[in-house]
């Protein structure tokens, strides 16, 4: 209880919590296109309820992560080397990580590009929900254990830890519907989105190996795009206003 007092009125350690919380919400970014992709493909009353549990799940996943801090830190140990290069478990859950967005990606752009048949996709859709939701599992466990890791890097108090992840998945929480159903109404966001993972997917794949990337220079390029794809659709709008 003291070492919680002390926590709570150390400046410090409300500069870290705000630090952490901001760092996890932008990591979270990746894991929320993810989700609103793939639960776009759901029939529409079962979207938000596959978004919820897969937030959820990614919950579960980093809180019981940071309890074992001590195991995460040694996913970071050399497990084996390869041409000079030395692997640790993390990096291979990176790469494939990395590898399944960028199969799930060109995998749904492809789709796009060339529709399916009605009657194909209706034979599909009862097996849409359980497979979004083993889809969105794998990614969590990714993206989880690469927040988890950065967590520990920037502070050693596990409290702040837990409380600065329960704050992101709450925004999280709040922002996928908004953030899923404006990508399920606008088709040019999805092609964005999906070159978003192929983006991600890339960087992962690249870390695994040990080339790393400024997530600022990830995220600036995205919000670039993001802002042009946005200009485009107000041009769009100007050109062809809605027929009342």
């Amino acid at each position: 209880m003291d070492y919680l007092l002390t926590l709570a009125l150390s400046p410090s350690a409300w500069l870290a919590l705000v630090t952490l919380v901001v760092m996890e919400v932008v990591l979270g970014v990746d894991n929320l296109v993810f989700i609103a992709i793939v639960s776009g493909k759901l029939p529409e009353h079962q979207r938000s309820k596959a978004r919820r549990i897969g937030i959820m799940l990614s919950l579960i996943f980093r809180v019981g992560l940071l309890s074992t801090a001590a195991f995460v830190i040694r996913l970071t140990n050399p497990l084996f080397i390869v041409l000079d290069r030395a692997f640790s478990w993390r990096d291979l859950i990176l790469i494939a990580g990395g590898l399944f967005l960028v199969y799930k990606a060109t995998t749904e752009i492809r789709g796009t590009l060339e529709p399916e048949e009605p009657t194909q996709e209706i034979t599909r859709k009862p097996r849409g929900f359980m497979a979004a939701i083993f889809q969105i599992l794998l990614l969590d466990l990714v993206f989880s254990i690469d927040s988890i890791i950065t967590a520990v890097g920037m502070t050693e108090h596990v409290p702040i830890m837990i409380v600065a992840v329960i704050l992101a998945v709450l925004a999280m929480l709040l922002a996928a519907d908004p953030l899923s159903n404006f990508i399920h109404r606008n088709p040019s966001i999805v092609m964005l989105a999906l070159g978003f993972l192929l983006l991600i997917g890339t960087t992962l794949i690249a870390d695994g190996f040990g080339f790393h990337f400024p997530k600022g220079y990830i995220y600036s390029a995205m919000a670039f795009s993001a802002l042009v794809e946005g200009l485009n659709m107000a041009a769009r709008k100007r050109r062809n206003p809605p027929k009342e």
